[in-house]
């Protein structure tokens, strides 16, 4: 049993699609959620377009956190997400 000090971390990442486009979501998991976009199993958005690389992951405290961050990115614009992903996943 997990107690809430011992609760898994969020995280926000950024997934790049095989066209150059990125998609942006939240996981407590995010290697196993790339691997489920990369199966089809994930997100609709890579029915078109197949994701390629997870290119960006930040870790937030909570899942709230995560949703507000994932907002926030969502909201930038598309050289703003690319500078995120140059940094390159944290994990």
């Amino acid at each position: 049993m997990t107690t809430p000090s011992e609760a898994k971390p969020w995280f926000v990442y950024l997934v790049r699609a095989a066209n150059g486009s990125l998609y942006c979501g939240i996981s407590n998991d995010p290697v196993r959620r790339f691997a489920s976009h990369q199966s089809g199993k994930g997100a609709r958005f890579f029915l078109s377009s197949p994701a390629v690389a997870l290119v960006y992951t930040e870790v937030c405290a909570s899942k709230g956190e995560a949703l507000r961050q994932e907002r926030l990115i969502k909201k930038l614009k598309k050289s703003a997400k690319e500078c995120l992903a140059a940094i390159g996943p944290s994990l």
